[in-house]
């Protein structure tokens, strides 16, 4: 258990790089705001969690799985994860914050999540033109 990061993720690097060529300039894990956001972009009000589908019990994940010993241990503690994920997330959109969860698995394929946050973020990368 020593070795579970909680910043500076493989997963997480790899959605800052690719956030980073998308032209957005990001906060990392704002302590002001609820959760501590994996990134916060204060500019669009975006909060981003970068999600390990084990510890937050992503939902049709094979990594999503229930460990076979201790498994009470495991269920309750993963399901307070999953709690708090909800409540933080209420919290930020009570602010006024758009908040994006990206799940681990889905930062396997670079292209596949270019173009989920593209979409996602559809609003944000339309910015406005200076007048000449």
């Amino acid at each position: 258990m020593a070795s579970i990061r909680g910043k500076d993720s493989k997963p997480e690097m790899a959605v800052r790089r690719l956030m980073h060529s998308l032209g957005f300039r990001h906060r990392l894990h704002r302590r002001d705001l609820p959760g501590r956001p994996d990134m916060a972009y204060p500019r669009h009000r975006l909060a981003l969690f970068v999600h390990g589908c084990f510890w937050h019990s992503h939902l049709g994940c094979p990594k999503a799985s229930i460990p076979a010993t201790n498994t009470d241990f495991w269920r309750t503690k993963l399901a307070r994860n999953v709690e708090r994920d909800h409540a933080v997330e209420d919290a930020l959109r009570s602010e006024g914050w758009r908040v994006v969860v990206i799940w681990e698995c889905e930062t396997k394929n670079a292209a596949a999540l270019g173009r989920s946050l593209s979409d996602l973020l559809g609003p944000c990368l339309l910015k406005p033109r200076k007048a000449p």
